[in-house]
């Protein structure tokens, strides 16, 4: 009976140049660590490495240097640190009625058009979010207009006419387009085109899944996100979804998250193309949703016009107060 040391995968090899580098260095942990990464055929991970080694996870990782240092393998690059963002300040009233009396700023104009837009005066928690955003995230008045035109029509769609948003939401909105890049008006006029083609697909897919009645909430809205940017089919999508409700008998979105993210990173962009590559042959399909009432598309573009008829009252606005 052959001996199962020489059977094949069962045999490591290593270089006479790395052998040599082992030896020179003199240290029996780093052959060790490096007998054990040549085996699992991986890069070096710490926990998982002293878990078998049976070593403090300290002596793990001066053996990883040490082997760094000779070139026999490469540790993992460091997490970038990410800076935490800076807080806004606390603005109080008079320096919000200063900026108010000051006959060269464009607030007090857009404080005037918010109110239009709202329908409402602005309290003065109000005008400390309003103040916020046009002090601390420096976005020109026109694009926090758009900011608050598009928050508006969002209310609205979601919870009926009338419905207005609170300063709060609308400042945290703000920020989230400052993050973004969304700084000048044109920015802001393709990030608005950009928001409005995923709020229509939006519904699309959510009727995909038999939801009908209402909006996306907003753990549906990052799930959808994440399969508007796979640029998936209608077809393939509703069979993710019917799989899902087969495995686990009821909508869930996670689960059929990780069903699309492996058809797509598979390359499986067809239902034909899905069904040969899980040995299926294909199967006839009704049309997605069959049966039900189709959504009712959304008026296309009608928070751009807003937002566009209020910008421009607002150049007006700042013109005529220079």
């Amino acid at each position: 009976m052959a001996n199962e040391s020489y059977l094949p995968g069962h045999i490591l090899s290593l270089t006479a140049a790395s052998a040599d580098r082992l030896i020179s260095a003199g240290s029996g942990d780093a052959a060790l660590l490096y007998l054990y990464l040549l085996k699992t055929a991986g890069e070096y991970r710490s926990a998982q490495a002293a878990r078998a080694l049976k070593w403090e996870p300290g002596r793990c990782d001066a053996a990883a240097g040490l082997l760094a240092k000779l070139g026999l393998i490469r540790l993992p690059e460091p997490p970038a640190e990410v800076s935490p963002q800076p807080e806004p300040p606390e603005y109080s009233a008079e320096d919000i009625n200063r900026e108010l009396e000051d006959g060269r700023s464009p607030f007090p104009a857009l404080v005037g058009e918010v109110q239009r837009r709202l329908g409402k005066p602005l309290s003065t928690a109000d005008l400390k979010s309003l103040y916020t955003i046009y002090d601390f995230s420096g976005l020109p008045p026109e694009v926090i207009l758009l900011v608050v035109s598009w928050c508006v029509e969002e209310c609205q769609r979601k919870y009926g006419p009338g419905r207005m948003p609170r300063m709060p939401q609308i400042q945290r909105e703000a920020m989230l387009w400052k993050e973004r890049g969304v700084d000048t008006t044109e920015a802001a006029d393709a990030h608005l085109k950009q928001l409005t083609s995923l709020r229509e697909r939006s519904t699309q897919i959510l009727a995909l899944m038999d939801v009908r009645d209402r909006p996306p909430v907003t753990k549906e809205k990052d799930f959808i996100a994440l399969w508007v940017n796979m640029d998936l089919s209608d077809e393939v999508i509703r069979l993710a979804y019917e799989n899902t409700v087969l495995q686990t008998g009821k909508r869930s979105l996670p689960y059929m998250n990780k069903i699309l993210t492996d058809w797509h990173q598979k390359g499986l962009r067809t239902v034909a193309a899905i069904q040969a590559a899980e040995g299926k042959g294909p199967v006839r399909r009704s049309h997605p949703g069959a049966g039900a009432t189709a959504p009712q598309p959304t008026k296309v573009g009608e928070a751009d016009r807003r937002a566009r008829a209020d910008m421009e009252r607002m150049r007006r606005l700042m013109k005529e107060g220079k």
